[in-house]
């Protein structure tokens, strides 16, 4: 249906459509399911908790904030800042919240009207022969208006959709720095770890290769047997055999930790090269409970803001089913002379109402508005499923974590024990109370259990860095582009049980 333009009833159709558009929009309403955050039950304690010394009922400590600084290390806290402005992942990351941003922008435009300004000027001739032969002008310029009144909500709820999916792309960025941090700790710990472990397997040959020429020497003044000798060999060379795959390993980690703070590999060689030791972390861990997880994990809220997305999304394709509203007017000046194009009688006005309603369209509407309804179905069970995740991959790390402290500890005191057994081999050896192959299986034990602790060492470190990666902690300390900006509608964690 469609009101032109008359010359008549141009000035009625201008005083009557704004009484039409006050009465469409008193009676708007909003077609499809308002959205509502989940009841998630997640229970209110862990099953692999850790022992009272180990954990604190504190959910939000600065502790879990700022974790990387626990280690005391100002090298690893200024990789840290690094990463967070040089990461390429991060960055594309934030790429995606841009657009994000301009997409809800570009559909809080749709509520309002548009404006077009338009201008055009002629000059023709016609033949004398077939017409008058003379010359005409037309001039004309003015602005054109349109507006489709949101009656059903069609464009709210995409407002909505985009709304909520500005704010998963931010969760998802969130979740890119919480993965990043972890992995620059991670890499720097195993950087560490490879160094110290290198550091003591060649102080180790160093120690062989004196007891191996010891062993020669008294070999060759019949004082031990060739099977001394051997076995000597067959230590040293095993202990040689480890140097290769330590260098390659703490090379890979020197170079995928230069990546990741968005620099060429080879470029923090020499900034590494100086070995120390990683501080352990005191074990007093804030772990909270499960339902912290919901109020934190950056996928969750990712997922759940997917769901509120998908579910206004269902109210997009409903508004499909009603009529749809369109204003249109227009405004100008028409002239056949330039001189007189802004004089009073040069002015048009033109103004109209369309509403377009489908009738049939096949089922083809409501068979996307079950396209949309199973997609919000899927969303849910993605969101079910990250919470399933985030509690295992907690549990995991929490036994993980308690476990090697165990190891760790019990290390310490087998060092200490092989330590001591190699001494009184030696002076029993010495004594002429046993052989000399006690004396080399006492060593190749402490180098294996020096070997296994510096590894463990480095795997506790490790496991304390996932496990508050898997707590959903560090993203809170970092301004991210887009954090400030005041419009957020989030609301998850306010009715979790």
């Amino acid at each position: 249906m469609f009101i032109g333009k008359t010359k008549n009833s141009s000035l009625i159709i201008f005083r009557l459509i704004p009484a039409m558009v006050m009465v469409c929009l008193s009676g708007c309403v909003t077609v499809g399911p308002d959205y509502k955050v989940p009841q998630t039950s997640v229970g209110n304690t862990w099953r692999n908790a850790l022992k009272s010394d180990q954990a604190t009922n504190n959910a939000e400590p600065q502790s879990l904030t700022v974790w990387w600084t626990l280690f005391d290390d100002p090298l690893l806290n200024n990789l840290m800042d690094r990463a967070v402005k040089g990461n390429l992942d991060l960055k594309k990351a934030q790429a995606r919240v841009r657009e994000a941003r301009a997409r809800r922008g570009a559909a809080e435009g749709g509520l309002y009207p548009s404006l077009d300004a338009s201008g055009t000027g002629s000059r023709s001739r016609s033949s004398e022969e077939t017409g008058t032969g003379k010359t005409m002008e037309l001039y004309r310029v003015g602005f054109d208006a349109l507006w489709e009144v949101d009656i059903f909500g069609g464009l709210r709820r995409n407002v909505e959709a985009a709304e909520a999916t500005l704010q998963a792309y931010r969760e998802s960025q969130r979740d890119v720095l919480v993965t990043l941090l972890a992995e620059v700790a991670v890499n720097y710990l195993d950087l560490r770890t490879y160094q110290s472990r290198l550091s003591n397997t060649e102080k180790n040959l160093q120690s062989q290769k004196v007891t191996y020429q010891l062993t020669l020497w008294r070999h060759q003044a019949g004082l031990l047997d060739e099977l001394a000798v051997q076995q000597a060999r067959y230590t040293l060379e095993n202990i040689r055999a480890q140097i290769p795959v330590l260098k390659t390993r703490l090379e890979e980690s020197l170079n995928r930790l230069a990546v990741l703070v968005g620099e060429k590999p080879g470029e923090l060689h020499q900034e590494m090269d100086k070995w120390k030791t990683v501080k352990i972390p005191p074990i007093e861990l804030a772990i909270g409970v499960p339902a912290d997880l919901l109020r934190r994990r950056p996928d969750i809220r990712k997922a759940e803001r997917e769901l509120a997305a998908q579910t206004a999304r269902i109210g997009i394709a409903e508004s499909d089913l009603y009529p749809k509203l369109k204003l249109n007017g227009s405004i100008g000046l028409e002239a056949l002379g330039l001189s007189n194009l802004f004089s009073l009688g040069s002015r048009t006005l033109s103004g109209g109402l369309g509403i377009t309603w489908p009738i049939f369209h096949a089922g083809i509407i409501r068979q996307n508005i079950e396209i949309q309804s199973a997609l919000q179905e899927q969303a849910l069970l993605a969101y079910e499923a990250a919470i399933l995740k985030a509690q295992e991959e907690t549990e995991n790390a929490l036994k993980a974590y308690a476990e090697e402290h165990v190891r760790y500890t019990t290390l310490l005191e087998t060092v200490s024990a092989a330590e001591r057994v190699l001494n009184l081999t030696r002076d029993k050896f010495e004594a002429g109370l046993v052989d000399f192959n006690q004396v080399l299986e006492a060593q190749s034990a402490l180098w294996s259990f020096q070997d296994q602790i510096a590894v463990s060492r480095g795997n506790l470190c490790s496991f304390l860095v996932r496990l508050y990666k898997t707590l959903g902690g560090g993203w809170e300390s970092w301004a991210l582009e887009g954090e400030k900006e005041k419009r957020n509608i989030f609301t998850i964690g306010k009715n979790l049980s």
